[in-house]
C-alpha cells in the first residue's frame, strides 16, 4: 500500500486505523515505543493532567523556559485550526514534512498493531522530541491519566490543574474516582504539583502512597494580589516571592494556572534565574481562552470552555467585567450542558444556540442541544444550525458597548476563529 503524501492524508490514515477514537491502555502504544527506539525526549519532562487549565498551563512553563534559554518541546491537545499546533519545539509549530515523517516512522514500526488517532500523534511527537536535542519537554495528557498515551512518559515533575467532572463515562462518576485517574501521571519520590487548594483524597493518598512529593497551592506555594501594583500579584512559597505580571490570558483562573506552572518549573532538576519568571508570564500565550476581538464597539470573546468548572470561571470573568453579554453556545453531545448553562444563569442577556458542523465527533444539532437545555434559561435561546449563523445574529443583536461571547468547545471555538480571523 502506498503511504499518505500530504498531513491531510495522513491525518485521514491514521484516523481510520482503529475502530475506536479512545481505547485507554498503555501495552500498544508502549510496544510501538520500544519499537521506535523511543527512550528519553529530553533532559526533563513535565507531564500536565487536569479537567480544565492543562493547556494555559502548559503555555506557561513554555514561556517561562523559553525565557530562561531553555530549547522546549511542547505537546497539546486538540488543535483549532491546524493539527501542526500540537507539536512545537522551541515556540515553533512543526511544519508537515516533520509529522509525516513522525506518522510515517511509527506506521513503519506498529506492523499489526493498532493505534488510535492519539496514540499516533503521541509517538510521532516523541520521535521528534527525541531527535531535537530538547532541554525540556511539556506533555499534556488527553484524557485522565493513568492510561493516557502520554503516560509512556516518565516525567521529572507532574501537574495536575484541578480535577472536576468531565468525561464521566471514562474516568467515573465523581471528583475522587476522576482524581484517581489522573495522578497515575505521578511517580514515585518525583514532584507532584497540585494547581488546586482542594485536591481531591484520592489524589493526596496516591501519592502519598508512592511517595510522590506533593506542591500544592494553599498549602505549599501561593499567589496573592499587589495591591496598587497595576496588575501585579504575588508568588510565593517559604523563603522565596517573586513579584510578576498580570498574563495576557484573560481570565480569572489564569492566576492559578501561572502560579501552578511557576511552582512546577521550580521543582526540576535544572534550575532558572528568578528574572526569567516575570518575563515568561509577561510572553505567554493561548488562543481560545477569553480571546478577544472587536467589531463595531462590540467585544467578543471567544472561549473553550466546555464543562461546569470551566462554566464557573466564565462566571467569574462576567462578574468581574460586566456588560450586556450575547452568547453563542455549541457543545459536544456527551457534555453537561445544563451544568455549564445554570453555572452562567442570569449573566447572559440573550443564548444563540448552535449546531456543530456536520461530521464532528460527537456533534449535535441546536435543536438537540436546546432538548438538554430544556430545564435551563438558555433553552429559550434562538437556534441556529451553524456556528457562523448564530454568531452573525449575535453580532447584528449586540449593540456597541455590548459583548458576545463565542464558547463550548474547542470545534465551537474554531469555527468562530476562522470567521475572526479571516476578518481581521
Amino acid at each position: 500500500m502506498s503511504r499518505p503524501t500530504t498531513l491531510s492524508a495522513w491525518l485521514d490514515f491514521i484516523q481510520a486505523q482503529h475502530p475506536s477514537t479512545i481505547e485507554l491502555g498503555l501495552d500498544r502504544v508502549r510496544a510501538v515505543a520500544e519499537r521506535l527506539g523511543l527512550e528519553r525526549s529530553a533532559r526533563q519532562v513535565v507531564t500536565v493532567g487536569g479537567t480544565n487549565g492543562k493547556g494555559s498551563t502548559v503555555a506557561f512553563i513554555e514561556a517561562i523556559a523559553r525565557a530562561g534559554g531553555w530549547k522546549v518541546g511542547a505537546y497539546t491537545s486538540p488543535h483549532l485550526l491546524r493539527y501542526n499546533e500540537r507539536v512545537r519545539i522551541d515556540g515553533v509549530e512543526a511544519d508537515d514534512a516533520a509529522l509525516m515523517a513522525g506518522f510515517e516512522a511509527v506506521d513503519a514500526a506498529r506492523g499489526e498493531i493498532p493505534l488510535t488517532y492519539f496514540e499516533y500523534g503521541t509517538l510521532a511527537a516523541l520521535w521528534l522530541f527525541q531527535r531535537a536535542g530538547l532541554d525540556l519537554v511539556i506533555l499534556e495528557v488527553g484524557l485522565g491519566g493513568r492510561l493516557d498515551a502520554v503516560n509512556l512518559v516518565d516525567p521529572d515533575v507532574a501537574v495536575i490543574t484541578t480535577v472536576d467532572i468531565d468525561h464521566t463515562d471514562w474516568l467515573g462518576p465523581d471528583r475522587e474516582s476522576i482524581g484517581k485517574e489522573k495522578v497515575g501521571i505521578a511517580r514515585a519520590w518525583k514532584p507532584l504539583v497540585l494547581g488546586e487548594v482542594t485536591a481531591p483524597s484520592s489524589v493526596l493518598a496516591h501519592a502519598y502512597a508512592i511517595g510522590a512529593g506533593v506542591i500544592q497551592l494553599g498549602n505549599d506555594f501561593f499567589h496573592e494580589p499587589v495591591e496598587d501594583g497595576a496588575g501585579q500579584w504575588r508568588w510565593r512559597e517559604v523563603g522565596t516571592e517573586l513579584l510578576l505580571p498580570a498574563p495576557l490570558l484573560d481570565a480569572p483562573a489564569q492566576r492559578a494556572n501561572a502560579a501552578t506552572a511557576v511552582a512546577a518549573v521550580r521543582a526540576l532538576p535544572d534550575e532558572l534565574p528568578s528574572s526569567v519568571f516575570a518575563a515568561g508570564i509577561a510572553r505567554a500565550q493561548l488562543p481560545g481562552r477569553l480571546q478577544r476581538f472587536e467589531r463595531g464597539g462590540v467585544e467578543i470573546r471567544v472561549d473553550v470552555a466546555h464543562n461546569p468548572q470551566a462554566a464557573r470561571e466564565l462566571a467569574a470573568f462576567l462578574d468581574r467585567q460586566p456588560m450586556p453579554t450575547h452568547a453563542v453556545f455549541a457543545a459536544l453531545a456527551d457534555k453537561d450542558v445544563a451544568g455549564v448553562a445554570d453555572a452562567l444563569a442570569g449573566k447572559i442577556t440573550h443564548w444563540s444556540l448552535a449546531g456543530l458542523e456536520p461530521g464532528t465527533p460527537r456533534g449535535q444539532t441546536a435543536a438537540a442541544l436546546a432538548g438538554a437545555l430544556a430545564d435551563t434559561e438558555a433553552a429559550q435561546g434562538s437556534q441556529f444550525e451553524t456556528v457562523a449563523q448564530a454568531l452573525d445574529a449575535a453580532l447584528a443583536q449586540a449593540k456597541p458597548g455590548e459583548r458576545v461571547l463565542v464558547f463550548g468547545s474547542f470545534h465551537t471555538v474554531a469555527e468562530a476563529l476562522a470567521i475572526l480571523d479571516s476578518a481581521r
